[in-house]
């Protein structure tokens, strides 16, 4: 996806190229138009996405069960309180994350159908939790 910018340069490229002043004008409109529309869309893009909290302590997720709304990209924050690393996975959010110990890793999530996902600690596979989204 091109930017604002960058979308402004073309138009200035091609306005040069094109010979006659209705072509340049009906040009230089709709790329500025194109251009407005994606600067307006973004901001709306990005407020629609989710954030949900999650830790590890004495190899168990806390809370076991998390939340989150459908259709909505969703940054997961796992947080590693214990004294070794651990994999942050999940097979059916498609995703994993080695977070070191002591510290904190997102895990970027995909708008996701309403429905229950797995995940777990593939270094230490009794750790396992779930995200409900409704």
């Amino acid at each position: 996806m091109r930017t604002t910018s960058a979308l402004v340069k073309l138009a200035l490229v091609r306005l040069a190229v094109v010979k006659t002043n209705a072509s340049r004008l009906v040009l230089a409109m709709t790329i500025l138009t194109g251009a407005a529309i994606l600067a307006a869309g973004a901001p709306a893009r990005a407020e629609q996405s989710a954030t949900v909290s999650i830790a590890i302590k004495g190899h168990h997720f806390e809370p076991a069960e998390i939340h989150a709304p459908a259709n909505r990209p969703l940054a997961i924050r796992v947080k590693n309180l214990d004294a070794a690393a651990i994999e942050f996975e999940s097979v059916s959010l498609r995703v994993e994350k080695v977070v070191a110990p002591g510290s904190e890793g997102v895990v970027n999530v995909r708008p996701l159908a309403p429905g229950r996902y797995e995940f777990f600690d593939d270094f230490h596979q009794q750790t396992r939790g779930t995200l409900v989204v409704q």
